[in-house]
């Protein structure tokens, strides 16, 4: 009998997968320094981008009253952010994707 409690579902999915990847050869290669250096790079100058955004916003909030106008200034933050974290995760991936 097997001493080994039930895997979960995500176990099982997770073993599946990193066979999948073991025989399609997709395995974890380890970063080259320069490709560190270049991630924290690209990490460091987002996480200023989304400090800057914020600081603007909450600053823009403090003159403006009306909720609607309001409403549309938490909307338009909310897709600054977001197209930052989006742009920060393709150049990641980029330099991920790009080993030497």
């Amino acid at each position: 009998m097997n001493d080994e409690a039930p895997k979960s579902a995500i176990e099982l999915a997770m073993e599946r997968l990193r066979r999948q990847d073991s025989e399609s050869g997709a395995g974890e290669r380890p970063l080259t320094e320069a490709q560190k250096a270049e991630i924290a790079e690209v990490k460091r100058v987002y996480s200023a981008k989304i400090a800057e955004a914020e600081i603007l916003h909450k600053s823009q909030l403090m003159t403006v009253w009306d909720p609607e106008e309001r409403a549309k200034l938490e909307q338009q933050h909310r897709r600054d952010v977001e197209r930052y974290r989006d742009e920060q995760e393709r150049k990641l991936e980029r330099i991920r994707g790009t080993r030497e």
